[in-house]
């Protein structure tokens, strides 16, 4: 697995790769993101794995500052599902140039949770906006569990006209029935069983 920390080695790297895959994360990796990059393979593409834990999402900056993180638990991870690619960029990689595609956010980012996280779908498309931009890939996962982001990058990817398709992926639960969630390695037992009867 080749390890890239910049746009120009990262470049560099795909310069021949003809299909590529991305899935993009902001890190602790849990079964959800495996089976985004075991569909990936699927595909029959090299794979591009991300990880940025995205500041421009979070609406509060403790919430940004307790983000899990375990990266070297994540790498070991990662070579053992065989990723091609681990893309891990410096926060000035990804925002120190301008975009061609305006960030287009659909009306259906005001409801369900959106009404409750001021700026965060519009910093998540700004995100992924930029890593289309930057990588290129013929192909990018997301899970239904994050189903409101889903549909709203599928909507700018489509009014873009930018040649990537999503593809979208079934939920992965753990045996609590709770979805997979980075999240929850902030939760103890109580509250990951209060969890489960939600």
């Amino acid at each position: 697995m080749k390890i890239l920390y910049n746009k120009n080695d990262l470049n560099e790297a795909l310069n021949d790769v003809s299909v590529l895959g991305f899935v993009p994360t902001m890190g602790g990796l849990h079964n959800g993101h495996l089976s985004l990059i075991k569909k990936a393979k699927l595909y029959k593409c090299k794979i591009l794995v991300s990880i940025f834990v995205n500041s421009k999402q979070f609406s509060k900056k403790d919430d940004f500052k307790n983000y899990p993180r375990n990266l070297k638990n994540d790498i070991k991870k990662l070579k053992k599902l065989r990723v091609n690619y681990l893309y891990l960029p410096a926060y000035k990689d990804i925002y120190d140039f301008k975009p061609k595609n305006k960030i287009f956010i659909d009306n259906f980012s005001k409801q369900l949770c959106g009404k409750f996280r001021k700026g965060h779908f519009k910093g998540v498309l700004n995100v992924v906006n930029r890593f289309l931009e930057i990588i290129k890939p013929k192909f990018i996962y997301f899970g239904f569990k994050d189903f409101q982001q889903l549909t709203l990058i599928n909507l700018h990817i489509l009014k873009r006209k930018i040649n990537t398709k999503v593809i979208k992926c079934k939920t992965i639960r753990d045996i609590n029935g709770v979805a997979c969630s980075t999240r929850n390695f902030n939760l103890n037992t109580k509250q990951l069983k209060i969890a489960s009867k939600v």
